[in-house]
């Protein structure tokens, strides 16, 4: 499909900086298009169907799962989160561009959906500045799941290399610019300047 070229997916480890770059980017870019995910979870006070989610029960979503009407999902604090791909369809026909912020198991399922997507893995500067990101996050963690995290931090970045691109996350704004460049040239949007 020619518009697969607009869709874009970027992954990489807890802690990597993913939200900020990614809300940097489309601060930066509001013609970036935003998905609707669907959930399980109850809407809250102030939230509304088809804005700030589309809410449905677990027996929906996992019908919703296995007709491929979500392309990757997460299981989060006893609720379902999942990307529609009717969401991500409706951009694509549009031509808009459309960045997924997805952990590497739904980067796979995405590209064997949309093979012609561009799936791009965040980088750390390096393994000290990881590790220091995830044991100064401020949580009530334990030690043990600190090491939990950096366990499943390095098995991600064990898989950077199957992505299309690699981009290190030294300073939120020159990474945005960076995955800017990639889109840009991917899919004919015009350069920064």
């Amino acid at each position: 499909m020619e518009n697969e070229k607009y869709l874009f997916v970027v992954s990489g480890p807890s802690g990597v900086g993913k939200d900020t770059v990614i809300s940097f980017l489309r601060g930066a870019h509001p013609e970036i298009g935003k998905t609707v995910s669907a959930t399980t979870r109850a809407p809250r006070e102030g939230e509304a169907e088809g804005v700030n989610y589309f809410y449905r029960t677990e027996d929906e979503f996992r019908r919703m799962l296995e007709r491929d009407e979500i392309v990757e999902s997460n299981y989060y604090s006893g609720h379902y989160y999942g990307t529609l791909r009717s969401e991500v369809d409706r951009l694509l026909a549009q031509n808009t561009p459309v960045v997924l912020n997805i952990d590497i198991h739904g980067a796979a399922n995405i590209k064997r959906l949309y093979p012609g997507a561009t799936t791009i893995f965040l980088l750390p500067p390096s393994w000290e500045v990881l590790e220091s990101r995830l044991r100064g996050r401020g949580s009530n963690e334990t030690a043990e799941e600190i090491q939990k995290r950096l366990d499943t931090a390095r098995e991600e970045l064990s898989h950077a290399g199957e992505f299309d691109g690699q981009v290190v996350n030294h300073v939120v704004e020159d990474c945005a610019a960076e995955l800017y460049g990639i889109m840009a040239r991917r899919a004919g949007l015009a350069e920064e300047h």
